[in-house]
């Protein structure tokens, strides 16, 4: 079981981050419905806290405020793009010191987050818009798999 202990601060802080920077994503890559779908980013985080015990890492990960700071970017693309690499980042320190089963959980939990929070708020009709789908495949190539 991995936890917490194997890394240093700043990897960390970059394995802390991907959640939050995928769910940041979805949320511009459409307008409208932000406030109900960082809403949904905290129920994705507290429904992973529900199924406690089923990795010790994800425990870890979930059980921390998910936080990151939106604010020193200046366009939603830049925002994407830095997500996108720590995404990348953190599946790169995960594959190097998490077992095969714990890096699958923080891939489908990142997943499972980005759906919940692009499915909070309807646009042009459509539960998940043309181009939330598209930041959901973005974040899904970014941890090495495929949406679900």
């Amino acid at each position: 079981m991995t936890t917490k202990a194997a890394f240093t601060p700043e990897e960390w802080k970059t394995v802390l981050e991907g959640p939050p920077s995928a769910g940041m994503i979805v949320i511009t890559a459409a307008s409208g419905g932000m406030f109900r779908e960082t809403v949904a980013m905290s129920k994705a985080y507290t429904e992973a806290r529900a199924q406690h015990g089923a990795s010790e890492l994800l425990d870890e990960i979930v059980s921390a405020k998910p936080a990151m700071d939106h604010t020193r970017y200046h366009s939603p693309e830049e925002l994407r793009d830095s997500g996108l690499q720590h995404l990348r980042s953190a599946v790169t320190l995960l594959e190097g010191k998490a077992t095969p089963e714990e890096l699958d959980g923080y891939r489908q939990f990142v997943l499972t987050l980005a759906d919940k929070v692009a499915a909070a708020h309807r646009e042009g009709g459509q539960d998940v818009s043309p181009a939330e789908e598209q930041a959901i495949q973005q974040v899904a190539a970014a941890l090495g798999t495929a949406s679900p």
